[in-house]
Order: structure tokens, then C-alpha cells, then sequence
């Protein structure tokens, strides 16, 4: 091969090789290029991704906040806070649709806590939030809500002013001083169970709006819209299980755990509240006489009286039937019977229709000054209206300090309580019985005996009216030969009127059977001062101290007795002397299985048992009274 020859196909190698170099460079530059694309775009979409997670997060904060306790407006104003700063926004508010006498009005229900807000706030004489804010018909917000749609507006001045008509433009002006970052209000219809609620407006660093970004918004609105709907329903069903559905008060179980956190906070600052306590007279008269559809308007009257005389502070309730209960704190018995008498002044000159004028029984008792013991209180407040009752009703009576009350008192309030409260198995007609018994005006001693003697009968129908009056005197007069002080008497005065009523949930058949008792019905007969006091006793909170006598009134001297096989002195003297009492009328009563004894006779049994059953000296002393009575 000739030189040339060899030369040109060098060249022809050297031309190949640039050609090659030359597409390589090509193909290279566009790798380059389409990378540099590609990393545009990922960035691109790394934004739009990153975006779209705080998006799904601030939508997700709005579930947790959902799922939470927290109240509506700690939930909203999250909301609002968290839709600021990262997405552009500048500042959000929730507004909310009302109507009053004037007509429709928005106000501000949660707003973020923007710069903007805190400077308007500065210059304006009210805070926005604190605003009755105009709905202006054709005005952003009125054609949001009306329209159902999003609305922007570059217009911030004209936005402003739309819902604040009444401030001056260069106040106006001034709030929007220097803004050079605020674009566009954007604002978005919020509406609950297909209802109008309000406006959820953002004040945007863009002048535009995005697909995407409105379809955000949207969404975010609609979550809006949940947490209000979940909000106001736990509210309603809250309110459903805190109020009465008659009257709208609130009812016995709110109220007696408000009244728990009263006596904390009065205990705390030392300062007494009151309470009123409120029976609506004659309730039975009237839904007899008109139905029991006018008997709930009459109760539906009294707890309008209360709502409109009521303080806003004050707490009324109603406790059932016809009963209300007023908690008013820091107010002693001097205010709460001028605010009684208010009440009770009211009710009676209120006519409803076909009713005519009712009236209502009153008392008033106040915690620190009657007692430092809320069950106390209750009790005297009760008191205190069952002795309005019992003087002729339509009045309020002010409660006498526990210390200062009657043993026969006691024991009124404690039979009402029994009979009203407790559920011991009698009929309603013995009830309302021995209810008009208790508050009549015949004196309280022959009313007492008469109603234990009603009770008594009741599950024991060869029971002798008249004997539970013997049975008290009887006790006393033995308390007395032992110099038991009169509070200790007192207390056996009522014990001997209440120690059997645990009878009354013993098997009534037990009472009547001719033939021996099983060791089963035995075991029942020994329950029953145990039932008595656990099932009727012990709620009762003023009568505490009789429940040792009653739970006791079985033990024998010698250990043998029950519930607790007590012995000799460990057995309250009280509770002795009811069980040789109880024991000696027993006797001379007729049984199903046994005819009565002579007096004689039953001095007999019981002189037997001294030293078993009785202390010797009791047995000495109760033959040495009876046999002094016999002659």
C-alpha cells in the first residue's frame, strides 16, 4: 500500500473516530439536558409531594382533634393556626352565621394568631372577635354562604369594610398600612347538616388560585364541617344527659355533682351558699282534676319562674316529680329567703290557663351557717319544705340548725324520706296515706305513732294500733331510770319508731305462717335489722346515729343474739332496752301461732331470760316499771 494510500485511510480512521466523538458529544448533551429536565421535574413533584403531606397532615391534625375531648373552640382555633404559614396563608378566621331582633349578623367563632389581626385589633376600638360583624346582601361573605361556592377577592379594603360598615375608611386604611404581602381573601362556605353555619376565610400571599389549591380548601372546609357537626352533637347529647327533658332545667345527677365542687370552692374562700328547695302544692289535685298533661304544664311554669329569677351564677334543678332544688352561692339565709320569697311571690301570681294560679312549699337552708355537712343540708332543706307544707303551704320556711332541731322533726323528715325516697314495697295509696299524715297539722308526736303503727301493719296485720306509742314511753321511761342523757334518749325515741322496718322486705307469707319456721326463714327473720340499715337506714344522713341501736337491737347479753354475737356492754344500752321493750309487747300481742299473753305471763318469759338475753339490772327495771303500771 502506497503511502497516500495508507494516509487516507488513516484520515478515514481520524474522520470515524470524530464522527463518533461528535455524536457521542450529541447524545451526551441531550442525556445532560433530559437530566437536568427530569431533576426539575422531580423537584417539581418533591414540592408538590411535600405540599400535598402537610396537607394531608393539617387535615389529619383536624381528625385528632376531632377524636379528642377538647371543646369546639380549642379544636377551631387549632384549625385556624394550622393552615397558616407553610401553604402561603397569612391569616384564617371561622366565621359564624347568626340572627337576632336586627337581623343576620356574623361573628367570629375561632381566628389564627396572625400579626394582621393583632394590629387591627391595636387601632380598632373593639377586637374583631368581640364584633357583631355585618352580612351585607351581594358582599363576599353573604355570596359565599348564599351560593355555596369559593369566592376571592384582591379587594382587601372592600372585604374588610363589607363586614365592619360602621368603621371609618382611613381606620381602614391605616389596618392595611403597609401590607404589601396580603394578595387575595379567599373565602369558603361552611355549612352543617345541609344548614348554614358561617365562612371560613384565609387571607392568601397569592393573587391567584389554583385547581388544586380551591380543591384543598374544599376539602378542608368539609373537615371543618365535621368537627362542628361531631362538636355540636356530643354537645347536644352532653346537654340531654345534664337537663331534664320536661322542664330544661338541669337534673337530680348534675346537680348533685355541681353541688360537690360548690362545697369544695365554699370550704375553700370560706364563703356559705344557699339552697332552695321547692314543692309544687297539690300536683295530684291537678292532674286528677285536669289531666296529667296540664300537671306538666304547672311544672313546666315553675321552671320558667326559676330560669327568669335565677342569677347566672345560680344552678336550678329539677330532682323529679314536682320537687326543684336552687343552689346559690355566696348567699346566706338571709338573701336565699328574700329570693324565696321572690319565687314563691311569683309562682303564686303566674295564671295558667284552665289551672288558674298554683302555688309551691319552700325551704331554705345554708351550708356553713345550718351545717358543715352537705347530706345535712339536703336533709334540712327538705326539713324545712315539708314543714311549709305542713303549716298550710304556698310559704318558705327557713331550716333550723341541725343541733337545734326536734327529735319528732327527725323523725318526720326521716319517714318522708322512707316513704318518698326509699323503695320499700307498699302501696301507693298507703303512701300518700301516711305522706298527707305526716304533713298535717295534728301534733307531730300522735302523727309519728299513728304512721309507725300504719307501717307496722302493713306486713304485720295482727299488729294493735296504739302499741307503738306504749313502746315508746315505755323505752323512755326505762332510759330515764338509767340517766341516759337526753340526746341518747332522743335517739331511742326514733329508734323505737323505725328499729323493725326492715320487716318490710322480709317475705310477707314469713309474718303469717302457723307452723314452725325453717332455719331459711329463720335466717331471713335474722336479716332484718341488717336490711334495715344498709337498704333504708343509711342513706339518710341526719339519722346516723340511731343505726347502732336498730343494727344492734338482737344481740343478747350472753353473745348469743345477731347480727355481730356482741356481748354485756359492748351492746349499745339503747339497743337493750329496745329488745326488752320489743320483746314484752311482742308477747302480749297475738300471733298466727300463738295466742297473747297476759302481762303477768310476759314479765315471766322475760324475768327467765335475765343474764341470757338482758342484763339483770335492765330485767329489774323494766318488771319494777311495768308492774308499777299495772297497778
Amino acid at each position: 500500500m502506497s503511502f497516500f494510500d495508507k494516509f487516507n485511510e488513516i484520515r478515514k480512521r481520524v474522520n470515524e473516530v470524530e464522527n463518533n466523538i461528535y455524536h457521542g458529544k450529541e447524545e451526551y448533551l441531550e442525556i445532560y439536558e433530559r437530566n437536568l429536565q427530569l431533576e426539575q421535574e422531580i423537584e417539581e413533584r418533591t414540592n408538590e409531594l411535600n405540599i400535598a403531606n402537610r396537607r394531608m397532615l393539617s387535615l389529619q391534625n383536624i381528625i385528632d382533634m376531632m377524636n379528642s375531648a377538647k371543646p369546639l373552640k380549642n379544636v377551631l382555633e387549632t384549625v385556624v393556626n394550622s393552615i397558616q404559614g407553610e401553604f402561603g396563608y397569612l391569616h384564617s378566621t371561622i366565621m359564624r352565621k347568626g340572627y337576632d331582633e336586627k337581623g343576620d349578623f356574623l361573628t367570629v367563632v375561632a381566628e389564627a394568631d396572625a400579626p394582621i389581626i393583632q394590629k387591627a385589633n391595636e387601632i380598632l376600638e373593639t377586637p374583631i372577635s368581640s364584633r357583631r360583624l355585618a352580612y351585607i346582601k351581594n358582599e363576599i361573605f353573604y355570596n359565599t354562604i348564599t351560593h355555596k361556592r369559593i369566592i376571592q377577592s384582591k379587594d382587601i379594603r372592600a372585604s374588610l369594610k363589607a363586614i365592619m360598615p360602621d368603621v371609618k375608611d382611613e381606620t381602614i386604611n391605616e389596618i392595611l398600612n403597609n401590607d404589601k404581602v396580603t394578595k387575595s381573601i379567599i373565602s369558603i362556605p361552611l355549612y352543617t347538616m345541609d344548614e348554614e353555619f358561617g365562612v371560613f376565610a384565609v387571607f392568601s400571599s397569592r393573587e391567584d388560585l389554583a385547581k388544586s389549591e380551591e380543591d384543598f380548601l374544599l376539602m378542608y372546609a368539609r373537615q371543618i364541617e365535621l368537627a362542628i357537626t361531631i362538636a355540636n352533637l356530643f354537645e347536644r347529647v352532653k346537654e340531654q344527659a345534664i337537663t331534664d327533658g320536661l322542664t330544661g332545667l338541669y337534673n337530680r345527677r348534675y346537680f348533685e355533682e355541681y353541688l360537690q365542687k360548690e362545697v369544695v370552692r365554699a370550704k375553700r374562700i370560706n364563703q356559705p351558699f344557699s339552697i332552695i328547695g321547692i314543692d309544687l302544692d297539690f300536683l295530684k289535685k291537678i292532674n286528677d282534676t285536669y289531666g296529667h298533661s296540664f300537671g306538666d304544664i304547672a311544672i313546666k311554669t315553675i321552671a320558667q319562674i326559676l330560669k327568669k329569677n335565677a342569677r347566672s351564677i345560680d344552678t336550678a334543678a329539677r330532682m323529679g316529680g314536682e320537687e326543684f332544688n336552687i343552689i346559690l352561692p355566696g348567699v346566706t339565709s338571709k338573701g336565699a329567703m328574700i329570693a324565696a320569697e321572690r319565687i314563691r311571690k311569683t309562682i303564686e301570681n303566674t295564671e295558667i290557663d284552665t289551672i288558674g294560679h298554683i302555688t309551691a312549699s319552700m325551704g331554705v337552708a345554708t351550708f356553713l351557717e345550718h351545717s358543715d355537712n352537705i347530706e345535712d343540708i339536703m336533709e334540712l332543706t327538705d326539713q324545712a319544705m315539708y314543714i311549709s307544707k305542713q303549716n298550710g303551704r304556698n310559704q318558705v320556711t327557713l331550716a333550723k340548725p341541725m343541733d337545734e332541731t326536734t327529735w319528732q322533726e327527725l323523725a318526720v323528715s326521716a319517714f318522708l324520706d322512707i316513704i318518698n325516697k326509699r323503695k320499700i314495697p307498699i302501696s301507693d295509696k298507703l303512701k300518700n296515706d301516711m305522706s298527707m299524715k305526716l304533713i298535717s297539722s295534728e301534733p307531730q308526736s300522735e302523727i309519728l305513732y299513728s304512721v309507725a303503727d300504719m307501717l307496722t301493719q302493713s306486713y304485720n296485720p295482727m299488729h294493735t294500733l296504739g302499741s307503738v306509742k306504749l313502746k315508746v314511753l315505755t323505752a323512755v321511761s326505762l332510759a330515764k331510770r338509767f340517766d341516759l342523757p337526753k340526746d341518747e334518749i332522743d335517739n331511742l325515741k326514733i329508734a323505737m319508731l323505725l328499729y323493725d322496718i326492715g320487716n318490710l322486705l322480709i317475705p310477707q307469707d314469713i309474718f303469717k305462717k302457723t307452723t314452725p319456721l325453717t332455719d331459711e326463714e329463720k335466717q331471713h327473720i335474722k336479716e332484718h335489722p341488717i336490711i334495715a340499715v344498709r337498704e333504708i337506714l343509711s342513706p339518710i344522713s341526719y339519722i346516723q346515729d340511731i343505726i347502732p341501736i336498730v343494727e344492734y337491737h338482737h344481740e343478747n347479753w350472753n353473745g348469743s343474739g345477731y347480727p355481730e354475737n356482741l356481748a354485756k356492754d359492748n351492746i349499745p344500752m339503747t339497743s337493750q332496752i329496745v329488745l326488752i321493750v320489743d320483746a314484752y309487747y311482742a308477747l302480749i300481742e297475738d300471733r298466727a301461732y300463738r295466742r297473747k299473753m297476759t302481762p303477768i305471763e310476759a314479765l315471766e318469759i322475760i324475768k327467765k331470760d335475765a343474764g341470757v338475753k338482758w342484763n339483770e339490772n335492765l330485767v329489774n327495771e323494766f318488771v319494777a316499771l311495768i308492774e308499777n303500771e299495772l297497778k
